[in-house]
């Protein structure tokens, strides 16, 4: 029997995120504006709700190809506003367009967004050994960092609690718990 965070073993679906997914690192620069763009779309909400939605939102943000979103208009963004498949909030939907924009411009600066994003962890995987869920922190005076510095860069919802949420979604960070099978 696989061993689990405790959280994964909510659903099916949330079960084989934990394990092929979260935790794992990702250096793919469409794979990491999703995850952006999620992660923002779930705050006030649960990651299952945004999690069941995930398909829908491959389809109503081009499969979170930037240039494409870069380019959503007035009109798209009504369009979005009424659809049912995923989180219709006005500032969510125009954040995922304005992080468009600021995601391609660090993409220009850096090369790509992974070379970016990655400094923040020195390249690597911060891996922590955390015994029970209640230890593990929502923020991080890294998550601190990086959310003070894609504020800048013109990013929205990217407070440092969804950093955090995005630092252990996107690999940057370990935190499955010592007794589950992923912690590596």
């Amino acid at each position: 029997m696989t061993k689990r965070c405790a959280w994964a073993d909510s659903s099916p679906l949330m079960a084989r995120y934990h394990d092929t997914e979260w935790g794992v690192p990702v250096h793919n620069d469409r794979a990491l504006f999703e995850f952006l763009t999620l992660e923002g779309a779930q705050a006030g909400l649960s990651w299952s709700t945004i999690l069941n939605k995930r398909k829908a939102y491959r389809a109503a943000f081009s499969n979170f190809d930037v240039k494409k979103i870069a380019r959503f208009d007035r009109r798209k963004i009504a369009a979005l506003m009424n659809d049912a498949g995923i989180v219709r909030n006005r500032l969510k939907i125009e954040s995922t367009v304005t992080n468009a924009r600021a995601f391609i411009a660090a993409q220009q600066q850096f090369g790509s967004f992974d070379r970016y994003i990655w400094q923040f962890v020195g390249g690597s995987p911060l891996v922590n050994r955390w015994r029970n869920a209640r230890q593990v922190p929502v923020s991080t005076a890294i998550s601190d960092s990086m959310s003070k510095d894609l504020k800048s860069r013109g990013f929205r919802f990217v407070g440092t609690t969804i950093c955090y949420a995005f630092m252990q979604a996107t690999g940057l960070i370990n935190d499955h718990l010592i007794r589950c099978d992923r912690l590596t």
